[in-house]
């Protein structure tokens, strides 16, 4: 009698192995001598139990754009997958077996297919638009959702609803959306910088088809640099990072430009208050290469520049301005292989020219940001896909001072900047629906230039100086997305890093780990861990994005910030597809920056250094979330409960103290509703606890507060602890209305906003104010009842 003992060791691998104990009462071992009988014992099994390997691109029917993130799903075999950054998905099914394969992407018609292979095959999916949000398939009940993610405090936004929502003075700002998250706030009233879980700005990192960007603001914070007519894809990290991100501490800001439309010519635009914008993409060979441009420049300076020169006699001309430029050229090789370049410009201008009868005097700031990216995907088979990447990144400000006349002339440049050239190789690996492997290396070039001058002048001597450091920057990453039973799942990685300067050298090795296990049906426990470590500072005095904020590497006195992170959390997806989360986080970083007491860096030199302290940081919190990107009424609720302190061994005697960015609550709504076809209304209110800053308790006299009673002497202010005070709360409703007609052959839209409408007198920054002796204290409100309106158009 033979006994055999199968042990499938993995289901979706293309040989089922098999353990054969054999236990033999009436066959004697001559048997054995027959190697027939295990061959035809070894196919029986084995023949029944072979995979096949589906693989492909997803795309939008209209455009032939990839669409990242698109479900794929086999409900009958409970598994499924999603496309990558590139639109390209693989799944593993057995083969000669007929399976109904589900594919859906939000906003778009799911579409179903049956299938019966028994080899290998490339399939494409072309998805139709719904044209609204509210056709979105909930077939798919296996994959996609927030609770079957192994990641946790990840959030994708459609760029179609962030356009929706309420916008600021007429633009959409997706920045300004991603506030509206838990654990995300604003630095500061109107600001687009970002404060992310305790962290400060220069901690999140911000790409923009893979590539950094240093300053993504425009008018000192206000705008952010990304037109929203020019992307295709937003995602958000705040925790759980995993391991193929590195080089910042708090946030990963993951958006995508659009390819551009294969298929045929498409343009649209806007006309605002402040600026406008126009995007205009198709193909240059149908099917095979396509262009997208975008553009847009405020023209603030010229509508102002009338009355400006009305109340300053002409002798006044006042320069605000700046625009961005998007590019992208998509040219598909073959089946295999597709080449990207894309390139970003932008700039900022702010600066007063004036005029007198011998003379002009010419002053302000330039800052911008160019990058530039060339990229080659190739695919080797159904399960490996690799992506080549070269780019060029450069941040630069410049503060300038003209005098030119019949008896004087001088020119004074300050410069500042950062410049990175970088390559780096990326594959992703789907051996089977149990392991989604990551991997990639790369090398970075920076040269920081914390200042340059330039000096010329008739009567003085000509200066030039130039301060720069080199370093270069090396990071290996490998992460695996593991099945390892059906409710359990992981994704594990190590990301390596490597950090040379002329005069030290910093390597660290960074484990990642998140995870879920599916408590019910539709419901998951999730817990991470991140390891990060950020080799760049940005030297602040404020948090409203100002370009005189620096950027310098470490060095052998700076050492790099550190942070680790823990969260707990749990997800949940109704069968409404509404998804709802609830996070615990916990963060500790080393080596965090503040200017010592008094410090500046406005012109200071080669000395920064001596500018500045390090020293330890805390936060820690927790967030709930609840998330609907679709249907008639859309939206966001989002609640932070938070704690965020700073201890430095020469600041606040050595105690520890609130960061200036400590806000205790943190509430946020936001709303989409679409009344009819043509009306959509929407509305955001949030509230936050006030920013923390640091207000004198007392004036004394002379040179210690003993000394009350020396009238005569000069006085100083008091401080018992550092930002010891904490503002009024920060509050405020929007509205915003889109009035939509449709036409055989183009769309137009009517949008009116309201941004803060009940006019709240937010406190922007408060100063001090001597008077008769007495000392008192003066809000500064920057923003109050501001409506808007704009022309958009498609054709």
């Amino acid at each position: 009698m033979l006994h055999v003992d199968t042990v499938i060791l993995c289901p979706q691998w293309e040989l089922t192995i098999l353990f054969v104990t054999c236990r033999f009462y009436s066959l004697t071992t001559a048997n054995m001598k027959y190697p027939f009988f295990w061959f035809l014992l070894l196919s029986t099994y084995c023949g029944f139990s072979q995979n096949i390997t589906i693989s492909g691109f997803i795309v939008d029917s209209l455009s032939d754009e990839k669409l990242i993130g698109a479900v794929i799903a086999v409900p009958s075999l409970n598994i499924g997958t999603s496309t990558n950054a590139y639109g390209f998905y693989s799944i593993t099914v057995p083969a000669n077996e007929n399976i109904i394969m589900q594919i859906s992407y939000v906003g778009f018609r799911s579409q179903i297919r049956s299938v019966n292979l028994h080899k290998n095959e490339n399939i494409n999916f072309s998805l139709v638009s719904s044209g609204t949000l509210r056709e979105v398939s909930v077939a798919s009940e296996r994959a996609g959702k927030i609770h079957e993610s192994s990641q946790m405090s990840v959030v994708s936004i459609p760029i179609a609803q962030a356009k929706s929502l309420p916008t600021f003075l007429g633009e959409v700002d997706i920045m300004k959306t991603i506030q509206l998250l838990p654990g995300i706030q604003a630095a500061n009233e109107g600001s687009s910088n970002l404060i992310v879980r305790g962290g400060s700005p220069d901690q999140n990192l911000i790409l923009l088809d893979g590539v950094p960007v240093y300053n993504a603001y425009h008018l000192f914070g206000i705008f952010s640099v990304f037109n929203a007519d020019a992307l295709s894809s937003l995602e958000v990290v705040k925790g759980g990072f995993p391991a193929r991100y590195g080089g910042r501490l708090s946030s990963v800001v993951d958006i995508k430009m659009k390819e551009g439309n294969k298929q045929k010519y498409h343009t649209e635009g806007g006309i605002g208050l402040l600026a406008s914008r126009i995007m205009v993409e198709g193909p240059i060979v149908k099917n095979k290469m396509s262009f997208m441009i975008s553009g847009r420049r405020t023209y603030y300076d010229i509508l102002a520049r009338p009355l400006y020169r009305s109340q300053t006699d002409g002798k006044y001309r006042l320069v605000l301005n700046f625009y961005d430029l998007n590019a992208k050229l998509n040219y598909r090789l073959s089946e295999k292989d597709h080449i990207y370049i894309s390139a970003y410009m932008g700039n900022d201008k702010f600066g007063i020219k004036e005029k007198s009868d011998n003379e002009v005097y010419n002053s302000g700031i330039k800052w911008g940001n160019i990058t530039a990216v060339a990229r080659w995907n190739h695919l080797f088979n159904s399960k490996l896909f690799g992506n080549f990447t070269l780019y060029h990144s450069r941040y630069k400000f410049n503060l300038y001072s003209e005098l030119s006349g019949a008896n004087e002339n001088y020119k004074l440049n300050y410069f500042s900047g950062i410049y990175d050239w970088a390559a780096k190789y990326d594959v992703d690996y789907i051996p089977n629906n149990r392991h989604y492997i990551k991997a990639g290396l790369g090398g970075i070039y920076h040269t920081y230039t914390p200042n340059a001058s330039q000096i010329k002048g008739a009567n003085i001597p000509d200066i030039d100086s130039v301060n720069k450091l080199n370093s270069i920057e090396g990071n290996a990453y490998i992460e695996d997305d593991i099945l390892i039973t059906a409710a359990w799942k992981a994704n594990v990685g190590l990301h390596f890093n490597s950090f040379f300067t002329d005069s030290k050298t910093y390597i660290s090795l960074q484990p990642r780990l998140s995870t879920r296990y599916i408590l019910f049906e539709r419901t998951s426990l999730k817990a991470s861990y991140a390891y990060m470590n950020q080799y760049i500072h940005l030297l602040s005095n404020s948090g409203i994005g100002l370009p005189t904020d620096l950027w310098v590497p470490v060095t052998d006195k700076l050492l790099p910030m550190q942070a680790h992170q823990m969260a707990l959390g749990m997800a949940h997806t109704t069968r409404q597809d509404v998804e709802i989360s609830v996070e615990g986080y916990y963060k500790k970083m080393n080596n965090v920056l503040e200017y010592k007491n008094g410090a500046s860096f406005i012109l200071a030199g080669s000395n920064w250094q001596d500018k500045v302290t390090q020293g330890r940081g805390e936060s820690y919190g927790g967030e709930f979330f609840v998330h609907k990107k679709a249907g008639r009424t859309s939206g966001m609720i989002s609640y932070t409960l938070s704690w965020s302190n700073r201890l430095f061994s020469d600041l606040n005697n050595g105690k520890t103290f609130p960061y200036k960015y400590d806000r205790r609550h943190d509430f946020k709504i936001a709303l989409v509703h679409k009344l009819t076809s043509k009306i959509e209304l929407s509305c955001d209110w949030i509230f936050s606890s006030g920013n923390t800053m640091s207000i004198p308790t007392a004036k004394y006299y002379g040179s210690s507060p003993n000394s009350f009673m020396s009238v005569d002497e000069p006085y100083n202010y008091y401080y018992p602890a550092r930002n010891n005070y904490r503002m009024p709360a920060y509050h405020r409703l929007d509205a915003g209305a889109k009035f939509t007609k449709v036409k055989s052959k183009s769309t137009r839209e009517w949008v009116l906003g309201i941004y803060n409408m009940y006019n709240r007198r937010n406190p922007f920054y408060i100063y001090s104010e001597e008077k008769n002796g007495i000392t008192t204290f003066k809000q500064i409100s920057l923003l109050g009842f501001l409506p808007s309106i704009s022309y958009n158009f498609k054709f």
